[in-house]
Formats: structure tokens, C-alpha cells, sequence
């Protein structure tokens, strides 16, 4: 089916070990060196394709700024790809580079980051994802914010924008001001996606 290709496109671009070293390197004041990790889930994990991921500062990569677990929808032109933080993340850190971290992790682990899905449609050779709404809330430096995230995929690069508006004034609170981090993918993990074998 049309909606199965999709997803499967979709999850076997996301997988892999990607770095805006190349960006970072040509204009260190305004971009930081980090490192993004999608790593597939097991299929059990959510009877289907899942992800776990983690951002983290090449310099200090045991220390996670961010982490999350990923489970895709599909639907008939796109895919919706629901998001879970992790009750406890500092145990799972480093999850994205090390199997045997990944093994420990289990669905009563996480819990659902409601109105915080991402929805990702195909154009051309690549994919297009941007948060659902404006109601993914998240409380930083004391204001409350919602989150405004586009994501830009193709099979080797990976590129993000993530800005919090206030919710009243919807001014810029937190977030890069200086346009999309850019991401090349170092290294593939679209083998361990369960069903890779059967995609082509």
C-alpha cells in the first residue's frame, strides 16, 4: 500500500547518527556542534515502527539535551508521528549510539506528550514535518511557550527548526534565531528498522 511505502521511506531516511559538524565548523558563534540520534525501536515496543532519539553536544555526548520516543501513524497521505517524553531519561542516555541501553528501554517508560505530534507529508525528495497546532506547551525561563518545529528530511540530511512562542504575545522565547540547524547523516541504522529487509 501506498500509505506502508510511505512510512517506511520515511522511518528508513530518519534512522541514522546525523552531525551539523560541517555547519557548526563554518560559523561557530551562531551553531553549537551536535549530534542526532534516531535509533529504530524494536517492533513490540508499539506493534510497529518506533524510534528513540537524543541531541546532544558532540563534546559531551553521555549528557542528552534532549530525548524522546517516536511512534509512527500512518495515515493516507502522510504520517503522523506521535511523541513520548521519558519519565526518567538520565537512565537511557546514550540509548541512541549503544544497543544495550536501547534493550532497557520499555513502554511503561515513557508517557504520551499530547498535542505535541509531528505531521510529515512527502515533496519531491523530501520530507516536510511540522508540529500539530499551537498547543504543545512547554514552560522555559519561567514563561510559558508553545512549540513552533519544522523539520526538513532527505535521505542524507536532516534539518530542524524548534522555536517556543509565548502564548500570549507569541514572541520569540527560546529557541535558534539564526535559521535551520543542518544535519548530514554520518551513519545509517535503517537495517534494524523491522520490516527493512522487505523495502526496496
Amino acid at each position: 500500500m501506498l500509505k506502508d511505502q510511505l512510512m517506511l521511506t520515511l522511518a528508513h531516511w530518519l534512522a541514522g547518527d546525523f552531525s551539523n559538524q560541517k555547519q557548526a565548523a563554518e560559523n561557530p558563534k551562531d551553531y553549537p556542534h551536535i549530534r542526532v540520534f534516531f535509533r529504530p525501536l524494536p517492533w513490540d515496543f508499539f506493534e510497529g515502527i518506533g524510534f528513540y532519539s537524543e541531541q546532544a553536544y558532540d563534546y559531551d555526548l553521555w549528557s542528552p539535551y534532549r530525548q524522546g520516543v517516536h511512534r509512527f501513524v500512518p495515515q493516507e497521505k502522510q504520517i503522523y508521528v506521535e511523541n513520548y517524553g521519558l519519565k526518567d531519561g538520565i537512565l537511557y542516555a546514550g540509548a541512541g549510539r549503544e544497543q544495550d541501553i536501547l534493550k532497557t528501554l520499555t513502554p511503561d517508560c515513557i508517557e504520551r506528550r499530547y498535542n505535541c505530534s509531528m505531521i510529515f507529508e512527502q515533496e519531491g525528495n523530501l520530507f516536510r514535518g511540522k508540529v500539530e497546532g499551537n498547543s504543545c506547551f512547554i514552560t522555559r525561563n519561567g514563561c510559558q511557550t508553545y512549540l513552533v518545529s519544522e523539520v526538513e528530511l532527505t535521505q542524507n540530511t536532516f534539518a530542524s527548526l524548534d522555536r517556543g512562542l509565548d502564548i500570549n504575545t507569541h514572541e520569540q522565547v527560546w529557541g535558534t534565531a539564526t535559521g535551520l540547524l543542518r544535519f548530514e547523516k554520518r551513519q545509517s541504522f535503517a537495517e534494524e528498522i523491522p520490516g527493512f529487509q522487505g523495502f526496496s
